[in-house]
């Protein structure tokens, strides 16, 4: 669901390859990941929202306290190559006593390094300007404090193999984006910089943490500590051709699943198909689980210490996808598809439905005006058993081998203040992660932006109904529910033998965690 080939849309929605995991986690001292099944063709339960007259939709804003702080960060080696870099101009003088946060004045803790010198990675989105947003923003800022930052913008398909190697040859850089599971695979392998300082800072600047992105970061999924700093949260909004629906005499959204796939079945006609939806290995792949989920079916069991996979609802749920897909309702190459997919099936014209974060709404009003005035949009059906929409942050962090940890939590701070992000958001593709960001006027008014943040408030939790937690992230790492439905569209399995494998494979990946 992500723009184009070269760029994920999602950070943190399963976005990491199995094999990088792996890497990571031998790295870092930690056990390898599990082989899976191969193919021939990818917690807290919701944020209850505030009711009543005058109620603030978004939930009351949580004040940070910062939790007790791991041992400081050591000082190897942390600055790393990696392809496509754009370097800010060399400083002049030597480095400042103190770095500039933003524009009303306000100062971070003092530089320590004496190199004058960082390295940035960022991960690309599916919106050149938001990405060239936040290069000249961190380029800028490095200039003001006499800091050459080397920013380089990763394909978010390769943050994960880069992170594994760069940990390996103790090459990480000074600050970098990330998802949720990266996250969560650092910190629980001590890799991270603990940031409760300036999670406390950022959240009191700026009128408290939302409740949601608040849970989301719980110390203790992370090591008893705040390891990374939010930025934006993501999810996915039901899109819709309105044009095709309402010929078909359907003019609401639909409000479950099997509603759905009943009004696919009255519009697809090839080369039409009503739901584009990626049952492939890459992290949209991933969506099949939250399906999954809403249908009843559990990943592992209330503790997350036990993988639970086999069960009637799952399999209601595979002969459900099963069903439509023979149905032909899916598009040509879904179990193939790269995060790509949707994107490119909707925007030229071949898909009815699509989950998507609103990468396809900054590409059609650039590109398709037609295609925009003819989309609509809602919140994802439910299924039989709950509704399941996760949101879920993308993050800043701070690796312990930056030699300029100070410059760099100063520089997450600075990337927080309203002046960046009044700006950012509205190019980009996130919903707000701070109070005072959703009295932004695009959260009023936009149709993707407001749809983010009632994700926001209404969405669920990360791997909700399920425990987030390191083994869940290498579970959707490996991709085992796509590859389970991979299972009976291509390899003809049936749906028993379909889901022991998955089983067994699960069986193995949540056995190293305990």
């Amino acid at each position: 669901m992500s723009g184009t080939t070269r760029v994920s849309r999602r950070h943190f929605l399963g976005g990491i390859a199995g094999t990088a995991a792996a890497a990571i986690l031998a790295a870092c001292g930690g056990n390898s990941a599990t082989n899976t099944p191969s193919s021939s063709g990818g917690s807290a339960g919701g944020t209850t929202p505030t009711t009543g007259a005058g109620a603030n939709p978004f939930g009351s804003p949580v004040a940070a306290t910062p939790t007790k702080a791991a041992a400081a960060a050591t000082t190897t080696s942390g600055s790393a190559a990696a392809p496509a870099s754009t370097t800010a101009p060399a400083a002049t003088t030597g480095a400042s006593g103190s770095v500039t946060t933003g524009a009303s004045g306000t100062t971070a803790p003092a530089v320590v390094s004496s190199t004058g010198k960082m390295t940035y990675w960022g991960g690309l989105i599916f919106s050149d300007d938001a990405n060239n947003l936040q290069v000249q923003a961190i380029k800028d800022w490095g200039t003001q404090n006499k800091i050459a930052i080397d920013v380089v913008m990763i394909n978010q398909n390769e943050t994960n193999q880069k992170v594994a190697a760069a940990v390996t040859s103790n090459t990480m850089p000074d600050a970098l984006d990330m998802g949720l599971d990266l996250l969560l695979l650092l910190s629980n392998q001590n890799q991270l910089l603990p940031l409760d300082d300036t999670y406390a800072k950022i959240g009191k600047a700026h009128g408290g943490w939302l409740k949601a992105v608040d849970t989301a970061v719980d110390p203790k999924l992370f090591g008893g500590m705040h390891n990374g700093i939010p930025y934006g949260m993501g999810g996915n909004v039901l899109f819709r051709r309105n044009d095709v629906l309402k010929k078909a005499g359907f003019n609401d959204a639909p409000k479950t699943w099997t509603e759905l796939s009943d009004m696919s079945e009255k519009v697809t006609k090839s080369p039409l198909y009503g739901m584009a939806f990626a049952i492939s290995n890459v992290g949209d792949g991933n969506d099949m689980v939250s399906i999954m989920q809403s249908w009843g079916g559990r990943v592992a069991d209330d503790a997350g210490k036990t993988c639970t996979i086999t069960s009637p609802e799952t399999k209601a749920f595979l002969q459900w996808v099963t069903d439509e897909y023979n149905k032909g309702q899916f598009p040509p190459g879904v179990t193939t598809w790269d995060g790509a997919g949707d994107n490119n099936a909707y925007q030229s014209g071949q898909a009815v439905f699509i989950a998507n974060t609103g990468s396809v709404t900054v590409w059609m009003r650039a590109n398709d005006k037609d295609l925009l005035n003819n989309t609509l949009y809602s919140a994802l059906p439910k299924g039989p058993k709950m509704l399941v929409s996760p949101s879920t942050p993308v993050i800043r962090g701070v690796p312990k081998s930056s030699k300029n940890a100070d410059a760099a939590k100063a520089l997450l701070e600075y990337l927080a203040n309203k002046e960046f992000t009044q700006k950012y958001y509205p190019l980009a593709i996130y919903g707000p992660v701070l109070q005072d960001e959703t009295t932004y006027d695009l959260f009023k008014t936009d149709p993707v932006h407001i749809g983010l943040a009632d994700l926001v408030v209404n969405g669920t939790a990360p791997a909700f109904p399920d425990v987030n937690n390191t083994a869940y992230a290498d579970f959707n790492n490996n991709y085992i529910v796509p590859k389970m439905i991979q299972r009976v569209v291509i390899d003809k399995y049936d749906l028993d033998k379909a889901i022991a494998e998955a089983q067994k494979a699960g069986d193995a990946i949540y056995a190293k965690y305990k």
